[in-house]
């Protein structure tokens, strides 16, 4: 079994309890427009160009069989739409102007990479966690990588929108020991605005998690503009106080520093003049949600 991973994360602690490993698989099916890793929403690989690396060489000029690189007047020029992502030049880049992000792994590739902090998991009480993109989206990758990672005794988590029929969901959850799900706003109309898709199926699967033993963590990304006022806040925490199986709510601050990923993909970026909350905003975001007789916590 294999899939497309982005990135392996270790010595993550922001990504579930204790030292974690945290493994970023390629594939979403929302377009949040402030997406914090847009390298992770196509589910093919594909090349990231970042042109204050550039040295001049030309090697990828030579390397390209698709004419996807060229010099035109004096100048380097990448025609997005004739790149196959095969890598080659990436290969020859030593400068790493050009980057292939997102890479064929097995299961058993993954799972070797994850054990090799396996002694940080049992002192910290950590693990595994699945994230993306949408890890759901590659089910049966996910699966395997959650399968062996409990046959080693480890800790396994997973970051999920669940926008997927509830089954699954229900599929996923017997190699699962945490689900940190988002809830990004409550109204679906304008849940379908930000993100592509309405919510109601969202929030169908909610209820549903609430009624397994599945230890839970809802996390909302406070949006300028979008979701950053008490009321929209607060009618979330009261959702996610419903959950018997709540260990607590978190609110994630947007932060505008995405903006060279788009770029180096050639994808227009919709939050890039959004400003972080402040810290002020931040606490008084937190004090109206804890108002729902939850814990909150925020980054």
């Amino acid at each position: 079994m294999s899939g497309i991973v982005t990135n392996i994360q270790r010595f993550s602690i922001h990504d579930g309890p204790g030292i974690r490993t945290t493994v970023f698989l390629k594939g979403c099916n929302l377009r949040c427009f402030w997406c914090h890793n847009p390298e992770t929403l196509s589910t093919q690989p594909q090349l990231q160009l970042f042109p204050n690396r550039c040295i001049g060489c030309g090697a990828c000029f030579t390397r390209c069989v698709n004419g996807a690189h060229e010099r035109v007047d004096g100048a380097r020029a990448f025609h997005r739409e004739l790149c196959k992502a095969c890598g080659n030049c990436a290969e020859t880049c030593y400068a790493e102007a050009l980057v292939i992000t997102g890479e064929d792994k097995s299961a058993e590739q993954v799972v070797a990479e994850v054990l090799r902090d396996k002694p940080f998991y049992e002192t910290s009480h950590g693990g595994v966690t699945l994230s993306g993109g949408e890890p759901l989206l590659q089910f049966d990758f996910s699966y395997e990588i959650l399968q062996r990672c409990k046959a080693e005794g480890l800790h396994t988590a997973i970051e999920t929108a669940l926008n997927f029929p509830w089954q699954r969901v229900e599929a996923i959850l017997p190699v699962t020991d945490l689900v940190m799900l988002d809830i990004k706003l409550l109204d679906p109309a304008k849940h379908k605005e930000c993100t592509g898709v309405s919510n109601e199926r969202i929030l169908e699967n909610i209820r549903e998690l609430g009624k397994c033993s599945r230890p839970l963590i809802v996390r909302t990304p406070i949006i300028p503009g979008m979701n950053d006022t008490p009321d929209e806040v607060l009618a979330i925490a009261h959702l996610a106080a419903q959950l018997p199986n709540l260990l607590y709510y978190e609110l994630l601050p947007f932060h505008p520093m995405a903006s060279g990923k788009y770029d180096s993909l050639g994808i227009d970026y919709r939050a890039r003049d959004m400003e972080r909350p402040s810290k002020e905003k931040m606490d008084t975001l937190v004090a109206y949600a804890q108002a729902a007789g939850i814990q909150v916590k925020h980054s």
